[in-house]
């Protein structure tokens, strides 16, 4: 878990008053598309949606939209695309160093990702950046990425255009760096991620339906 090797995202959690669950589904690329490895019978976002919600509500009383989806890499991309097909079940969400155009992931030999989809194209089809819906999205989403990682950055900066061609409210820093370091990044990235969803959350709570 990104939360477990990363422990400036579970200091501003702690600071912020935040509990957090982090599900570990492998390298299972949150899809709606079956990995054996995690679970023969349903995807991670399945998992999601009949799994992981049903049990905060039971569990810990916590339903939409008092919740907020936070990701790093492959958990970012996965956060950003649950919140853009599920805006209302999703409505807050913050994304690190996301890795939003997997398909060069997959093109690059990721075996995953060639055990999920056919070709690239077809993983391309399914990356957040084409499940924005332009007139229905989440209502607090921020993103970052460092311009010294080539790949993710370039996949960050064309959902930045995507989202201003569309009209869609985001915050995004792209310009910070850590000269390519990830866990550099994550640290320095950390308070602005974990202070937005907290000023966002209390937004939520004050919003009149």
């Amino acid at each position: 878990s990104k939360f477990e090797t990363h422990a400036a995202l579970t200091q501003r959690l702690e600071k912020h008053g935040l509990r957090c669950l982090a599900p570990i589904t492998g390298r299972s690329w949150w899809t709606d598309r079956r990995w054996p490895p995690f679970d023969p019978e349903r995807s991670t976002e399945q998992f999601l949606l009949q799994g992981v919600l049903p049990w905060l509500a039971e569990q810990w009383q916590v339903g939409p939209p008092q919740m907020a989806l936070l990701g790093v890499g492959m958990g970012g991309q996965g956060g950003l695309k649950f919140s853009y097909q599920h805006p209302n079940l999703f409505p807050i969400c913050a994304a690190i160093a996301p890795t939003i155009d997997y398909h060069r992931s997959m093109e690059a030999g990721d075996p995953t990702l060639a055990q999920l989809y056919r070709d690239s194209e077809q993983a391309r089809q399914d990356t957040a950046t084409l499940h924005i819906h332009p007139l229905n999205w989440p209502r607090h989403q921020w993103f970052c990425s460092d311009p010294a990682n080539y790949l993710r950055h370039d996949g960050a900066d064309r959902l930045r255009m995507k989202l201003y061609s569309l009209g869609v409210p985001y915050e995004a820093d792209l310009e910070t760096t850590a000269g390519g370091d990830l866990k550099a990044y994550v640290e320095r990235m950390a308070e602005p991620a974990l202070n937005f969803i907290a000023d966002r959350l209390k937004r939520e709570r004050l919003r009149v339906p």
